[in-house]
């Protein structure tokens, strides 16, 4: 966990990771809040918000009496929320810094070629 956001968000984003990576398939069942909360030693309301944050995305649902599954289409819902973060977070902040120290667009291209090629 990190300090610097709140615990029921990572517990979110946790799930979320899950679901896009194929941890945890669509149509399958995470798990608990008290499983959560016995992991990470927090308190299950919190746990709960996070889930209920993926509830209310329409990522998770819940099976009266069993408990929560991940949503089908979710994976692609959640790839395409996070490109879309990517690309506000990175893309957009790298091309404007890029623009202030007069790079172009095509030494720009260059630069992520060159980073793609070195991985």
């Amino acid at each position: 966990m990190d300090d610097s956001r709140p615990i029921f968000v990572q517990i979110a984003e946790l799930i979320e990771n899950d679901i896009i990576d194929g941890t945890v398939p669509e149509e399958t069942q995470v798990p608990s809040t008290n499983q959560f909360a016995a992991f990470y030693s927090i308190n299950p309301a919190t746990a709960a918000k996070g889930v209920n944050l993926l509830v209310e995305q329409g990522i998770l649902y819940k099976k009266r009496g069993i408990g929560m599954f991940v949503a089908a289409g979710a994976r692609s819902e959640l790839t395409n929320k996070r490109r879309q973060q990517f690309y506000e977070q990175y893309v957009v902040a790298m091309i404007r810094e890029a623009a202030k120290l007069g790079i172009t667009t095509e030494q720009l291209s260059e630069m992520i070629t060159k980073g793609d090629e070195n991985r």
